[in-house]
């Protein structure tokens, strides 16, 4: 079995959130294999090449091939020269991210080509949440350069100018282009609002994109293919059960009643659906939705979602500003939010008037102080979400008097780094860092990881012995990081346990298994199996996160609220900057997050841009 490591296991993690995708700009389906992807850049006949000397030095003329290691494996490339200049650049076969690596105007396939055709350089900006994907594409290039005889370290930099004004006037201004913000913006132009799209990264998508693009709705046409009866207040009343008091019944409501025309309006916008699952398979009816290539605990689907709307929102003529943030709310003397002070990546300042402003930034998953509040279990936090998942929004917010709200709960997952373990359905026993058994085994993974958390566990561990079924144990067992003893009692003293308390857990585990019933948390018995054998493991697990509860207060028209519960005039939210009253303390499903963040991102579009007018 192939070793997978921590890159795989963060990227896999996120598969659980959003939900926990190939296809080129043009709008076509993705293709079924990487090599069907193939990116062009090249000098025409009509294209005069610089003079010997500007590519750094001369080259030997001929056609050169070179890979570097990429998000998703090696990124090949071939490179043309003749004696004075490069004159082509063909990536050839890679398997980037869908909606990141490639698929956009802006994706570093697309566009790094290009630039280093323009500029006969490799030193061109990277972009900005693709970088792996970036340094991908300049290091097979670079390599090629030095093939062919050429000094890649004398070569020019070469920049490209964003253009933008400094001032700026929109109907509705959007900040985020996430899921939540491409809808948003897509649907205020719909209505016929001028509308600026602000994103701080070099592509669209943001948590999106790295997600297992993954719906949720009830009612549709693809539960009715697959047999499986459904309606909206069955999945109202399933998430419903998750509030512990924190849920807005009227905004989960109009979720659930809506949701499966959310998910039609999404698939007229070229969304591609290709079946349902459960998030569990002990739970049914099936409502998950996966995106085409998607399925099972997978990341990086969700560009399928982000390029669709992305193309939507630029043939509408929405106006994007990459690697541009807000970074404060404009207001009037009467507290009316007015537009948004940005900052472009060069430090530019921008300022963009409005009508209405639409915050759709994600959560602060990347930012280590507002974790913190998480730090009894979490000391280090994890997270898949992009870089700039920081909570702009929630400060941007904050300082025009918006209501908060810290919520104890996350989409969590322990999990281990080395082999998996955590991600799928794997029901031996796990035990937190003091050796007590928590959970029901057999649940959904956020169920497990919460359990720890509340037992304020800083790690779970796997214990498992040779008898263990499942595949990815059976190859954590194998790996030397993996803690392993004769007996139970030498295990704990290796994992700075109480030998007794462990010890004690086994026996009790056991003991059920013995008598085919889980008195203690209700695990069904056909998942009971007896740790025995001569040798005991044990796997860790670490928290990761890939969305953050909380956030702004919003009402049915996604208005934010301010400290008074009274919408504070002209501002929207939507997505995770706004996911108050819309979670308890434990993710309850896939597809809640991206699905719930279209919606409520169509409303505040809809409602900023009859403001607007």
């Amino acid at each position: 079995m192939k070793k997978r490591g921590l890159a795989f296991l963060l990227s896999v993690s996120v598969a659980f959130s959003m939900t926990a995708c190939s296809s080129q700009s043009s709008g076509t389906t993705a293709p079924q294999t990487p090599s069907e992807s193939k990116t062009t850049a090249g000098t025409d006949a009509g294209t005069t090449a610089p003079p010997s000397g500007e590519s750094g030095g001369a080259y030997t003329a001929g056609t050169y091939t070179a890979s570097a290691g990429g998000q998703k494996g090696d990124v090949t490339v071939e490179v043309t020269f003749d004696e004075n200049a490069i004159t082509n650049i063909v990536v050839t076969d890679h398997s980037e991210t869908f909606g990141i690596g490639w698929g956009l105007k802006t994706s570093p396939i697309e566009v790094l080509p290009e630039q280093m055709l323009a500029g006969q350089t490799v030193n061109v900006d990277m972009v900005t949440g693709a970088t792996i994907t970036s340094f991908a594409v300049k290091t097979a290039v670079k390599d090629c350069v030095t093939q062919a005889g050429g000094d890649a370290a004398s070569m020019p930099e070469y920049h490209t100018e964003a253009g933008y004004e400094d001032t700026m006037e929109a109907d509705v201004v959007v900040v985020g282009a996430g899921a939540a913000g491409l809808s948003a913006a897509v649907t205020a132009a719909e209505a016929g609002a001028n509308v600026v799209l602000l994103e701080k990264q070099g592509v669209t998508g943001g948590s999106t994109a790295r997600s297992g693009g993954k719906l949720l709705a009830a009612g549709t046409e693809w539960q009715t293919k697959q047999d499986f009866e459904d309606n909206a207040d069955m999945m109202y009343e399933y998430l419903m059960s998750f509030s512990e008091g924190l849920i807005d019944e009227n905004l989960l409501r109009r979720f659930c009643d809506d949701s499966a025309e959310n998910l039609s309006w999404l698939e007229n916008l070229g969304v591609k659906v290709q079946d349902v699952e459960p998030i569990h398979s002990a739970l049914v009816p099936w409502r998950v939705h996966n995106t085409l290539g998607g399925g099972g605990q997978t990341d990086g689907h969700g560009g399928q979602i982000s390029v669709p709307l992305t193309q939507k929102a630029e043939e509408l003529g929405v106006t994007i500003l990459y690697n541009v943030s807000g970074k404060e709310l404009i207001q009037n003397s009467d507290g009316a939010v007015a537009g948004v002070l940005a900052e472009a990546a060069d430090g530019t300042a921008i300022t963009v008037n409005a009508k209405a402003v639409i915050l759709a930034t994600g959560g602060y998953a990347a930012n280590k102080e507002m974790m913190a509040r998480y730090s009894d279990f979490m000391p280090n936090p994890v997270t898949s979400e992009p870089a700039g998942n920081v909570g702009d929004g929630l400060i941007m917010a904050a300082a025009a008097g918006a209501k908060q709200f810290d919520s104890e709960g996350m989409q969590l997952v322990y999990v281990s780094f080395t082999c998996g373990v955590g991600i799928n359905e794997e029901s031996g026993l796990i035990v937190s860092a003091a050796g007590e058994r928590v959970v029901n085994e057999w649940t959904y993974q956020s169920h497990v990881a919460m359990a720890l958390a509340k037992a304020k566990s800083p790690v779970g561990y796997y214990i498992a012995t040779a008898n263990d079924p499942n595949p990815t144990v059976q190859y954590g067992m194998t790996l030397d990081s993996t803690v392993k003893a004769a007996s139970v009692e030498e295990l704990a003293e290796q994992l700075s346990m109480d030998p007794a308390v462990l010890k004690g857990t086994v026996d009790r585990y056991n003991e059920l298994c013995a008598a085919g019933e889980d008195a203690d948390f209700g695990k069904p018995a056909e998942y009971l199996l007896p740790l025995e054998g001569d040798t005991y493991y044990a796997i860790v697990m670490n928290p990761a996160t890939s969305v953050t509860f909380g956030g702004l207060s919003i009402n049915e028209n996604s208005e934010v609220l301010n400290t008074s519960d009274q919408p504070i005039p002209g501002l929207y939210a939507a997505g995770e900057v706004a996911f108050t009253g819309l979670f308890g303390t434990e993710y309850p499903c896939c597809g809640m997050a991206i699905g719930s963040g279209v919606y409520f991102g169509r409303i505040a579009g809809v409602n900023a841009a009859a403001l607007a007018k």
